[in-house]
């Protein structure tokens, strides 16, 4: 979307950034931004245009820091922008920690220029003079414009008076979950460390932590409890000079003879002949401890309370734009994922029905078209959107074959918006996430944006829909018919899998039209029209003139004739146009070869109804004269049929060459040949060309789906073993690992065949030498969550496995993978199965001490822990950790990871001390290995917050928790279930902590984000649950709160079954917070009868000296004997003196 293009005169505002970081900050408050303008000559500036609240803004960088810079650019600025009226010089700088009249000066306050005693609001520390042994300051600084200090001091009354902090609120549009912008996070109130003004840093090359610096040198002060969620703003003098002060006892005497607040080092040089308000964001102390933790929130809060400003300075002081709006939604036409006739004919009343039912007076408008395949109903909807465009700001087509085609085409919508309109921060994350339900999500929030109300939507073929009855409704194309061949094994065309409800997928917002194409008439959500045959004959002629680029057809009785057999149908006579347009036949030859074609193609098929046998017989007449062009052609069509009907490429065919027949390795020879053939298909009709190359291969080719049916139903009558085996090694071989460029969009091209493989495969006896396929296709579908379809070919490979050495090495990465996929899922037993079987077979071959074994060892003792089975797991653990030691050494870094579990155990036993120097030993042996920052350490720095947690060391937990989140977001996204597994800790630690609103929003993001991950019965999923009933419960939300308990409940026995849940401990977690909750009630016999179910539990899991036993029996004794005397609520008050 072309960017709002202004004058130079209508800028009157001036923003000086002096470091990148604050120039990022400053971008991101912009409402909009405006297109570059010319600059003078002479002008060497770089400017960034745009507004805020209707305000217009130049922000600038400097080339470096100083105050001579800074007059340098705002004399160019000056000239070039020669209505800018003030300016703002907006940063970092270092804070005078001294109490004002908003308390102590912190990291993360904001200090703002303001004129005190004898100083205008800025003073200049290192100019004057020496006399007589000292040095005596000369001149003055402008004071902030008076526009400027009336906005402030309104800022200032209007935050007094609010339940919200604005400028916080500000900070929050930076989204800090984009890579690039995490350092404009919070760094958390643990990293503000004051030191004494004489305690000098000890290490130049390391910060404090890591150099040594001693915390007992640290000044205490009080912590503010909302110094995250709202920023402090000091205003006062600023002290500006040329030098960085990183000396306490300098910055004190300066503080306390000049009565300064802040240190910085340009607004003397842009206050000298410029009316400008200094705002700077506190990153350091100005003394030897200063780093650049700090820098990014700093930057950011500056920028915050800048935006501020904008909306209470008068009117008077930058006059207003004419466009409110402050984003602009613009989506230029284009449907190149889609083959357009280029001219359409016909339709003339479909066309006004459909503008007349897409121009209601309100609402969301929705059309249905449906109809038999082939009948035109994607270019009636392409052609409507075509004509009435100028209507509409936004068209987008989206492909809803089935819900990953769907996903897909939001995909490509989302990265068009990205590329061509204003970024917007929640459309940046989920592209960058690559969730492609975090993607379609996000769009759909585009699509319901207030402003963006002009915009149509196609979702093109719709063709398998599921009812609110969960009714599957069948394509009507194959109802009440035999099909000509049987169908390959495990497919079955009554009831297709891939049924889904489109409307989750629909906009709720009340504006927008909506197009909707489908073969089922039960598609009832909106208006409806019946997309039949052609009933004039002069439109089949016209179609017929148009496709084959003759004239004269209405005076040719053959064409007529013609025509007429083909029955109105606009696919079959397109096809008949392309033939003639390739063949120099008569309509009258033609049409003979028709009828020829149609008497064999009844004599083979007689169950086939008319309109198919119509369709049929022109694609046969094409197939024959392609067979005599190409014999290559002809069977890419045979072979198309083992694949899905839309994006076949080069690079995925070419895979199959190794081992392929001649005819694909003649088509695969380059891909000039490979374009020659499919352009010779795409001549005749059949095929159809992607408009667009899809990074980082070729773009591919699709045919109808009428005709894939022919494909499959007539040209291959019998299945072919070698067609089908050709499609698996092409599919398989190209399955990428993570570790290639952009392989996730290589992995969802390559899904809708590996659905068309598994239906003729999924009962197939699994060939000699297939297996290493069915495995890379289990892969495939694990990498994209499709777990039921990655179990279902991981256990095919498994089957061709066991024809071989069961030591194989394919065999033991399948049985590996399963048991991953198992636990995963948790399926615990089925895991331990899978593990076992590994494991013997290692030992037997290998050795019981051989790494792989030892891997597997170590895979048990984890699964034993999720299932209760804690001295099993320490066994296996102990055992795993020996052998490595004596294998790789203590530091290696598999050694570590049975160290880091070991600790996870501990914790579980509630041996939290050895847990503690466990996890400390890990930690410290995968920083020495991989340095501070390596992601192979953020369990065990998760896990330490966990235990310090339950050590009541609240603050230590929560500084873990931020930095393991911040290495799990950056490492693999917000999204990932290990960060997932972070924020639920997070929202653990608040609700202890009482700050329960945060709490909340974390634990529903946690719970949000594992359901869409993991699914709502999976234990991950049931901890968020439990999590969330227990936060419930403190709000007193006791009703919600037992909701939640029972939820998680019943899915912890649904999944883990009767005899492991028993001693599961999350499961006796959540059996303890019901008996909290029934003593709240009041419920006596109700919490004494979940106690006691926890506490068996317990018992057979911990033994009776844990202090969880311990402390549910003093529980169970409390309510006993304090219910009885009437005295529940002391009994409540007794039990609960725990951390929740």
């Amino acid at each position: 979307m072309p960017l709002k293009r202004l004058n130079r005169d209508d800028y009157e505002v001036a923003w000086i950034c002096p470091l990148e970081v604050e120039q990022i900050a400053a971008m991101e408050m912009l409402d909009e931004e405006h297109e570059t303008l010319p600059q003078p000559r002479g002008d060497t500036n770089i400017y960034n245009l745009g507004a805020i609240n209707n305000h217009n803004v130049v922000i600038a960088g400097l080339p470096k820091a100083g105050n001579c810079p800074a007059a340098a650019v705002i004399t160019q600025m000056k000239m070039t922008f020669p209505n800018l009226k003030h300016g703002l010089l907006v940063g970092i700088g270092g804070g005078v920690p001294v109490k004002t009249d908003q308390g102590m000066i912190r990291l993360g306050h904001v200090v703002v220029s303001e004129p005190t005693g004898v100083h205008s609001g800025a003073v200049q520390y290192d100019h004057g003079k020496a006399t007589a042994g000292q040095f005596e300051l000369k001149g003055s600084l402008n004071p902030p414009p008076t526009a400027l200090l009336n906005a402030a001091r309104e800022v200032s009354v209007r935050r007094q008076r609010l339940d919200h902090d604005p400028i916080w609120k500000n900070t929050q549009r930076i989204d800090t979950s984009r890579p690039h912008l995490r350092r404009f996070k919070f760094p958390g109130v643990a990293n503000d460390c004051l030191y004494q003004p004489h305690y000098e840093h000890r290490r130049a090359d390391a910060s404090c932590e890591d150099g040594g610096c001693d915390p007992k040198q640290r000044i205490e002060r009080p912590i503010n409890e909302f110094y995250e969620t709202f920023v402090t703003v000091h205003r006062g003098t600023v002290a500006s000079g040329e030098l960085v002060i990183k000396d306490a006892m300098k910055r004190d005497n300066l503080a306390r003879k000049l009565g300064v607040l802040c240190f910085e080092m340009e607004a003397a040089g842009a206050s000298t002949d410029f009316p400008c308000m200094v705002i700077r964001g506190i990153s350091d102390y100005c003394d030897s401890h200063k780093n650049d933790m700090w820098h990014g929130y700093a930057a950011a809060v500056a920028a915050a309370y800048a935006r501020q400003l904008f909306f209470h300075m008068s009117i008077k002081e930058a006059a207003k734009s004419f466009d409110p709006t402050p984003h602009s939604f613009e989506l230029s036409f284009d449907l190149t994922e889609i083959s357009a006739v280029p001219y359409f004919v016909a339709r003339q009343d479909e066309l006004r029905q459909m503008h007349k039912l897409l121009r209601g007076l309100a609402g969301r408008l929705t059309v249905i078209l449906y109809g038999l395949g082939g009948m035109g109903k994607t270019q009636l909807a392409m052609a409507s959107m075509k004509r009435h465009f100028s209507e509409y700001h936004v068209a987008i087509w989206l492909n809803a074959r089935d819900e990953m085609a769907l996903k897909q085409s939001f995909a490509r919508a989302a990265e068009k918006i990205q590329r061509l309109g204003p970024s917007l921060s929640y459309l940046s994350a989920a592209l960058e996430s690559r969730d492609l339900d975090e993607i379609w999500t996000a769009v759909k929030r585009w699509l319901e944006e207030p402003m963006n109300n002009r915009w149509i939507v196609t979702y093109d073929n719709y063709d398998d829909p599921r009812l609110e009855s969960g009714v599957i409704i069948g394509r009507p194309s194959h109802k009440n018919r035999t099909d000509p061949k049987p169908k390959f094994q495990g497919h079955d065309d009554g009831f297709d899998s891939k049924a889904f409800d489109i409307r989750p997928y629909f906009p709720t917002a009340n504006h927008g039209s909506i197009i909707v194409t489908t073969r089922s008439s039960a598609v009832n959500f909106g208006p409806s029209m019946k997309i039949g045959k052609l009933r004039d004959a002069n439109d089949s002629l016209e179609i017929l003139a148009q496709t084959s680029r003759r004239n004269n057809f209405k005076e040719d009785p053959a064409a007529i004739k013609l025509a007429q057999c083909l029955d109105g149908l606009p696919l079959a006579i397109a096809t008949a146009g392309a033939y003639l347009h390739q063949v120099t036949i008569s309509c009258a030859e033609y049409l003979q070869m028709y009828h020829d074609s149609w008497l064999q193609l009844h004599e083979e098929t007689p169950q086939l109804l008319s309109y198919d046998q119509r369709l049929y017989s022109t694609w046969g007449i094409s197939y024959s004269r392609i067979k005599q062009q190409s014999q290559v052609a002809a069977m890419v069509l045979h072979q198309w049929a083992y694949f899905s009907n839309e994006d076949l490429w080069y690079e995925l065919l070419k895979e199959g060459r190794p081992h392929g027949p001649g005819w694909l390795c003649e088509l695969t020879d380059s891909k000039l040949r490979f374009h020659g053939i499919m352009r010779m298909l795409c001549d005749h009709g059949l095929v159809e060309a992607g408009s667009t190359t899809q990074e980082p291969e070729s773009a591919g080719y699709s045919v109808h789906a009428c005709v894939h049916s022919w494909m499959i139903h007539v040209l291959n009558q019998k299945h072919d073993e070698g067609l089908a085996l050709t499609a698996m090694r092409c599919i398989a071989s190209h399955v990428p690992t993570q570790e290639e460029s952009k392989f996730w969009v290589t992995q969802q091209r390559l899904i809708g065949h590996a659905d068309r493989l598994l239906e003729y495969t999924i009962n197939m006896e699994v060939a000699d030498g297939t297996a290493w396929a069915f495995h890379r296709l289990g892969t495939l579908y694990s990498d994209q969550g499709r777990l039921r379809e990655a179990e279902t070919t991981y256990k095919r490979a498994l089957d061709g496995c066991d024809a071989w050495d069961p030591k194989h090495t394919l065999t033991l990465r399948t049985i590996n993978n399963l048991g991953i996929l198992y636990t995963y899922q948790d399926r615990l037993r089925e895991a331990e199965a899978m593990y076992k079987r590994a494991l013997d077979v290692y030992e037997k071959a290998l050795g019981p001490n051989h790494t792989l074994a030892l891997r597997t060892v170590n895979n048990l003792g984890t699964l034993y822990v999720d299932q209760g089975r804690l001295q099993e797991a320490e066994a296996m653990y102990k055992r795993a950790l020996d052998g490595k030691e004596k294998a790789w050494g203590p530091h290696h870094i598999s050694t570590l990871g049975t160290v880091n579990n070991l600790g996870v155990l501990y914790r579980a036993q509630g041996r939290l001390q050895e847990a503690e120097t466990t996890y400390k030993r890990a930690l410290d042996g995968y920083e020495k290995a991989w340095g501070p920052n390596h992601t192979s350490m953020l369990d065990t720095v998760n896990n330490l917050g966990s235990l310090y947690s339950d050590q009541g060391r609240l603050q230590e937990a929560e500084v873990m928790y931020k930095r393991a989140l911040d290495g799990y977001e950056k490492a693999w996204g917000p999204n990932h279930t290990l960060a997932l597994r972070t924020v639920n800790n997070l929202g653990v630690l608040y609700r202890v902590q009482g700050r329960l609103q945060e709490a909340e929003a974390i634990c529903e993001r946690a719970l949000d984000g594992y359901e869409k991950a993991r699914g709502p019965n999976h234990t991950s999923t049931l901890r968020a649950v439990n999590n969330l009933g227990a936060l419930y419960r403190v709000q007193g939300r006791l009703q919600e709160a037992g909701a939640m308990y029972k939820r998680a409940l019943e899915g912890y026995e649904k999944t883990l079954g009767p005899i492991s849940v028993t001693t599961h401990n999350p499961t006796l977690d959540t059996l303890e917070n019901f008996g909290d909750l029934y003593v709240e009630l009041g419920q006596v016999a109700d919490a004494i009868w979940y106690y006691q179910r926890a506490q068996n539990g317990i018992e057979a899991a911990f033994g009776r000296e844990s202090q969880k036993y311990v402390r549910l029996s003093q529980a169970i004794a409390s309510v006993r004997s304090l219910g009885r005397q009437g005295r529940l609520q002391r009994a409540w008050n007794k039990i609960t003196n725990r951390h929740p």
